[in-house]
């Protein structure tokens, strides 16, 4: 081979060396987040246990996987256009997250990309999947049965507050769930002879506005509904009700972190994790039809005594035995 040819050569696989790795990058499959919630900032437990859960089947972020992260931000008229953007992109798969509203979208806009969900109610009833066992068509996932859980809500606030009669319930009507979990929510108000006040919050200023007709409205207690937009807002509803000092009670420890009284609620990390356990399983191959939807069953009830003694409100042995966590 003659000098120059060498070197003609050798500046040709040169360059070949860098096609060929972005070629490999864009090989990398693509998964699409997307979730009613804020951002990954406002539930920092939540993104890391899907990323883990990922980790386990194989897939590092950022090595053999990429993520598209799109958020809702509790606007759910903002989910059609965000899934249109993820399935432009492509993606290989696509992880619909914070309730039923990114599930629906998500199912709605494709049935052929494999969709992965995480939410509260029976995937059944929503239409969502065939059966438990067998989902049939693009999409399975994890259920955490939220509305199954609204009346320990409200059991363990009358165990906390047994002579409160009125109850106060914060709920957002733009919530898909919000409709089931008043229901359960007033069908066990009624078997402990309570009488509930809803109060609908939709922005900032109507959840403030909501605590003033706790007052106007003699209500004892209060119950917070599982919401993403509700707990998005974790913050000012905590403070608003250590300001009013009404007892109230959450669906996520992430309330009582915050100094809530107490809650009580599936613990979402671990379904998370699941969903990014599912997530890998699907990449490697399997199929949505054959991957049953799994239920989340870790429950876990934290009680605050710090903000129990502010209220002058003392737990009972029972509830603190019951306790997985107690916050001093």
């Amino acid at each position: 081979m003659h000098r120059r040819e060498f070197f003609a050569l050798l500046g040709g696989a040169t360059l070949a060396w860098p096609l060929a790795a972005q070629a490999q990058q864009l090989s990398v499959p693509v998964v699409g987040f997307l979730s009613t919630n804020t951002s990954a900032a406002v539930l920092p437990k939540f993104v890391p246990a899907f990323i883990r859960g990922l980790s386990e089947g194989g897939f590092i972020d950022g090595q053999n996987v990429a993520i598209e992260y799109r958020w809702a931000s509790g606007q759910y008229d903002r989910l059609p256009e965000q899934v249109a953007e993820l399935i432009s992109r492509p993606v290989s798969v696509i992880v619909a997250v914070g309730g039923t509203g990114s599930a629906l979208a998500a199912k709605a806009a494709t049935t052929t990309i494999p969709i992965v969900f995480n939410i509260g109610s029976d995937p059944v009833k929503l239409g969502l999947v065939a059966s438990l066992n067998r989902p049939g068509g693009n999409i399975t996932g994890v259920s955490y049965l939220a509305d199954a859980l609204v009346p320990k809500l409200l059991e363990t606030l009358h165990e906390v507050v047994p002579g409160a009669s009125v109850i106060a319930v914060i709920s957002n009507p733009n919530f898909p769930d919000s409709e089931n979990n008043l229901h359960a929510a007033q069908v066990a108000a009624r078997t402990m002879g309570q009488k509930l006040v809803v109060l609908n919050t939709t922005t900032d200023a109507e959840i403030s506005s909501a605590f003033k007709s706790i007052a106007e409205r003699q209500a004892g207690a209060l119950v917070v509904m599982p919401d993403p937009f509700l707990t998005s807002r974790r913050q000012q509803l905590v403070s608003l009700a250590a300001h009013q000092a009404v007892p109230a009670i959450y669906p996520w420890p992430e309330f009582t972190a915050l100094g809530g009284l107490m809650s009580y609620g599936t613990s979402l990390p671990d379904a998370y994790r699941q969903v990014g356990a599912y997530t890998a399983k699907i990449l490697k191959g399997a199929k949505p039809a054959e991957l049953p939807v799994q239920q989340a069953v870790k429950v876990e009830l934290i009680l605050n005594l710090k903000a129990a003694r502010s209220l002058g409100i003392t737990f009972p042995l029972s509830l603190l035995g019951r306790a997985d966590e107690v916050i001093e």
